[in-house]
């Protein structure tokens, strides 16, 4: 069986966000799946999505100084600045971390570690709504 559902995210601020609740509750054939994989994917390319710490936020903080730090908005090369110093930022970070994560599902549920959860990184200073597509191939 596959299953395909676009999800409207809410608008986040700047930052790495859990999201992991805010998908599950928003898949309610995820229950009916023994066995399967679930392919989330992030239609932009100023926002990407990360598996990481979901207990600790100051993993979400550390990791938005981070990129700050390794993709700084007062670099004098970039071009591509239409739009803001978080312009071309924005879509290097996608690149770093990617625009789509693949997750077991067993038993119903997605079948994270302990302390994994679903990050959406939102690379733009206000980047809105996002759109993410999650196809679900199971038995």
């Amino acid at each position: 069986m596959i299953i395909q559902k676009e999800i409207t995210l809410k608008p986040k601020p700047r930052g790495f966000h859990l999201i992991t609740d805010e998908i599950v509750s928003q898949l309610p054939s995820l229950d009916n799946i023994s066995i399967g994989i679930a392919h989330i994917f992030i239609k932009h390319t100023s926002a990407s999505l990360s598996i990481n710490e979901n207990a600790d936020p100051t993993v979400r903080t550390d990791m938005e100084t981070y990129f700050n730090k390794i993709v700084p908005e007062n670099a004098s090369f970039y071009q591509h600045t239409m739009e803001g110093l978080d312009d071309m930022t924005s879509h290097i970070k996608s690149s770093l971390l990617g625009s789509s994560i693949s997750i077991p599902i067993t038993k119903g549920r997605f079948n994270l570690g302990t302390w994994q959860g679903i990050y959406l990184c939102e690379h733009r200073n206000h980047g809105g709504s996002r759109k993410i597509v999650v196809t679900i191939i199971s038995e």
